[in-house]
C-alpha cells in the first residue's frame, strides 16, 4: 500500500528564494538572520511576517 501526501498550494518552501528573501530585509530594514527566522516562522502568511519584522525593529 502507497500513501501520497498532497501538499496544499500554499505551502512555501524554507527561505531559498534569495529575491524574497532580500526584498523583506530591505523593506523592514532588518537584519539577514532576522528576515530568514521570521519567514521560515510563518511561512506563507505575508501580514503575520510584516507584523513580526516591524515589532523586531521596536
Amino acid at each position: 500500500m502507497t500513501v501520497t501526501v498532497i501538499k496544499p498550494a500554499q505551502d512555501r518552501k524554507k527561505v531559498s528564494d534569495a529575491y524574497e528573501l532580500d526584498y523583506f530585509v530591505q523593506k523592514h530594514a532588518i537584519a539577514r538572520m532576522d528576515a530568514i527566522r521570521i519567514l521560515n516562522l510563518h511561512r506563507s502568511d505575508r501580514d503575520a511576517s510584516d507584523r513580526a519584522a516591524h515589532r523586531l525593529k521596536r
